[in-house]
């Protein structure tokens, strides 16, 4: 049996968000999550408009990612598109994560 986690364990997620929140309190917010699973892994996701990829962009970018290293992908039978990248900040994981409908499900031209 594993022994329970403390809050302690998330501290290097913890500090690389108040790390980002300092050094790009300008970059659109995305939302945050930590888990217990993963304790040195923070995620910042973008959701559920086209701006999405703009949002993940800026941070890509901020983040010194090269444009190479994000993966594409399509869910829910190719409605949503997806957008996703690894990255090291503050010796944290950075799952960064955008999600956009797809042009044909939005009703939008492509």
């Amino acid at each position: 049996m594993s022994r329970a986690l403390t809050t302690d364990a998330l501290s290097v997620a913890v500090r690389a968000l108040r790390l980002l929140a300092a050094d790009f309190s300008h970059l659109p917010a995305p939302d945050v999550h930590l888990s217990t699973v993963y304790p040195r892994r923070l995620e910042l996701a973008f959701h559920g408009n086209h701006n999405s990829f703009a949002a993940f962009e800026a941070w890509r970018d901020a983040l010194g990612v090269d444009s190479s290293a994000v993966t594409f992908s399509l869910q829910a039978n190719g409605s949503t598109r997806v957008l996703r990248v690894l990255a090291e900040y503050a010796s944290a994981h950075v799952d960064l994560i955008a999600y956009a409908p797809a042009p044909d499900s939005a009703g939008d031209a492509a």
